[in-house]
């Protein structure tokens, strides 16, 4: 018999006092971080409503949240639920990746599951496993194949995130047409909508949350959808049928995460949580995926000046592609993109790329000159592969593309989904059309044969209109980076990009891994000579600030050859490191990173913020003890403002420094710093 509870208080209505009397919770395990400081509780109800609780140095983070499913054709898994099993283990281990932000990286984490039984005739089991960092957790589901659940047909999942307290959050909104190209809002947490993550959180006690996922293999997407006050549920991404998922029983779902820690600072450590979460390597030896820079025949197609279409605007023709190559070449950059170079640009391609062939140069483009001539000079093409959203027609030429990369000499492929939200065309073997959503079951799938078919022809990818990351590079080291928010192509138009979007990034998107924003727009001009929102310092500042493992020099050899100041800084940044650490920041606010050199003894230090001018102190205990570094210094000039004609103004100094020295970043509205510190005997290169 379910337990009454009986609550007299002056003045409630029959509503209120049913709100106020939930069924009693009984706790059925519990487990902690390996340093005690997070604490994961988890209850069953009076009605057999499973749920779990988080808290850290003893403060709620997370109220009791609900677990469970729904399916199309099956009662849900909710009530009547009894602890069948539990079981707890440790593991402390330490791993290498093959490039990123850090090249040793440490799991060490508690784990608790617990396996529940229904206590009607069904009978159904579920698991769900919890991990317990020392600055966040990860918990998913298990759903084993049995008697009574051979197949699920997942409607979505029940799923709750109850916050403890109220706070502010940074979200953008899930559903809408232009995918996740949309600028972050700022609200109170109980003003949200249906959000995607990452979601960052600041709530009233300054603790912040990330909340996220990892691993997203064979699901839909989780999104945050608010029910009441600040208590948020899963909301997974629809496919073209009822089922948001579907599959065969004996699966595990995505992590579930959150990342907690005392700043915004904490939440950029604790997101390597991420890549714990996910399985190791599964390509063997991937020494054959080189991180780098590259520049692109692709800026003066986004202001307009050229076009991808062929004919007297097109940009990716023999003739401009050998410029730009020439100009890599010069600089030691070593790659050079080229969008536009294929049949099928011509027409109207937006949500209809089936005229899209991804080994037929147009004839304006004579790829195999162009091969020669790259090599001649020390650079390789990357090759770009735009389906319009048309992922069946793509899949059906995943190994002439990459055997046409491989026999170019291509060793990256930035592939796009031009289409709008909910629009990705898929065709069945039976010739039936579906409309699908990016980010639901079936083109999660579709990302993966992408990446999985490219890695047997060494290919690596770079994906434009993706689905968002969840750390599978861990798994799929060949999946180098993504775009999947507004990068630096808004810029040229009107709405830019205003000064606090890349602070806002920081701490949400690239919480969840790297992202190809394409910084070093030096001339600081977008479509129509209009203004961006930034100083020229704040460009070099955001090769630092932003990582990703392939970073375009954005801007074009015309404009580099005006700032020549700027040059070395470009020339030198690498993408490729052994050691991240953020010095400070807020989010949407302001940030300052460093990051060690994978290849020499050197640090990189970028400092961004926003529409203010802001100065922050930081003090060099990053560098080697014993040494004396040179600090070559990229900062704001006098006057500068991104708001003036003095968004130019740069002043590039150099000072010899050492660890626990001082220095003083001052960031001019919409402005930024960049510093190199080199030993004073010499980067040792390894």
């Amino acid at each position: 018999m379910t337990p009454i509870r009986i609550l007299i208080r002056t003045g409630l209505s029959v509503a209120a006092l049913a709100a106020a009397t939930p069924a009693l919770a009984d706790v059925v395990a519990k487990a902690t971080s390996p340093d005690g400081t997070i604490a994961v509780t988890v209850s069953i109800d009076g009605d057999g409503r499973a749920s779990y609780a988080i808290a850290r140095k003893g403060a709620p983070i997370l109220n009791d949240s609900h677990l469970g499913f729904l399916f199309t054709d099956a009662p849900k898994i909710d009530r009547h639920l009894t602890v069948a099993d539990t079981d707890k283990s440790h593991s402390d281990t330490t791993w290498t990746q093959p490039w990123g932000e850090w090249h040793t990286i440490r799991d060490n984490h508690n784990e608790l599951t617990v396996k529940f039984r229904e206590a009607t005739d069904l009978k159904r089991e579920m698991g769900v496993t919890f991990r317990l960092f020392n600055d966040g957790v990860g918990f998913r589901y298990t759903l084993p194949d049995q008697p009574n659940l051979h197949h699920a047909n997942i409607a979505d999942e029940l799923t709750e995130f109850a916050f403890a307290e109220p706070g502010t959050a940074w979200w953008k909104p899930a559903y809408l047409w232009n995918r996740a190209e949309y600028l972050y809002n700022k609200t109170p947490l109980d003003a949200v909508g249906t959000a995607q993550t990452v979601m960052t959180v600041k709530l009233a006690d300054g603790t912040h949350v990330a909340l996220h996922e990892a691993a997203l293999i064979d699901y839909a997407a989780m999104n945050l959808q608010r029910s009441e006050g600040t208590t948020f549920k899963a909301s997974l991404t629809p496919g073209s049928g009822a089922p948001k998922v579907s599959r065969d029983a004996g699966f595990s779902t995505p992590w579930r995460t959150i990342a907690i820690a005392d700043d915004a600072a904490g939440l950029y450590h604790a997101s390597r949580m991420e890549l714990n979460l996910n399985e190791p390597n599964k390509l063997g030896d991937v020494s054959w995926i080189k991180p780098g820079k590259f520049v692109g025949v692709w800026w003066n197609m986004i202001k307009g000046d050229w076009s991808w279409a062929t004919g007297p605007k097109h940009g990716a023709t023999t003739a401009h592609v050998k410029q730009y190559i020439d100009f890599a070449s010069a600089n030691a950059i070593p790659g050079v993109l080229v969008e536009g170079w294929n049949v099928g640009w011509d027409g109207d391609w937006f949500g209809n790329g089936n005229a899209m062939e991804f080994d037929q140069p147009t004839p304006d483009f004579d790829a195999n000159e162009l091969q020669r001539y790259a090599a001649a000079k020390g650079v390789y093409l990357i090759g770009h592969n735009e389906t319009g959203g048309s992922s069946s027609h793509y899949d059906t030429q995943l190994d002439r593309a990459f055997g046409y990369a491989q026999r170019h000499g291509i060793p990256v492929i930035k592939t796009g989904y031009v289409t709008d939200a909910g629009q990705i065309e898929r065709v069945d073997p039976d010739g039936s059309k579906h409309r699908e959503w990016h980010e639901g079951q079936w083109n999660v799938n579709h990302y993966a044969r992408v990446v999985q078919t490219a890695a047997k022809y060494h290919v690596a990818i770079d994906s434009h209109e993706p689905v968002k990351d969840t750390g599978i590079r861990r798994t799929y080291p060949n999946w180098v980076a993504r775009e999947g928010g507004r990068g630096m192509e808004y810029n040229a138009w009107p709405g830019k990009n205003p000064p606090e979007h890349e602070a806002n990034l920081v701490f949400t998107q690239l919480l969840g891994g790297p992202m190809d924003f394409t910084p070093g727009i030096v001339s600081l001009k977008g479509q129509g000579d209009s203004d961006l929102q930034s100083t020229l310092a704040k460009q070099l500042a955001l090769y630092v600030v932003l990582y990703s493992p392939v970073v375009m020099v954005a801007d074009t050899p015309e404009n580099y050859a005006k700032y020549p100041a700027v040059m070395p800084f470009i020339r030198a940044v690498p993408t490729d490191w052994t050691d991240t650490r953020v010095l400070n920041g807020e989010v949407g606010d302001y940030v300052t990173i460093v990051r060690k050199d994978r290849r020499t003894d050197d640090w990189y230090l970028g400092a961004i913020g926003d529409e203010e001018a802001r100065q922050s102190t930081v003090t060099l205990d990053f560098l080697d003890a014993g040494k004396t570094y040179t600090a070559e210094i990229y900062r704001d000039g006098p006057g500068a403002d991104y708001r003036t004609t003095a968004r130019h103004s740069i002043a590039v100094e150099r000072r010899s420094v050492k660890k626990g020295d001082t220095l003083t970043i001052a960031l001019a509205p919409g402005g930024g710093e960049a510093i190199r510190f080199t030993p004073a005997t010499g980067g040792k290169r390894r």
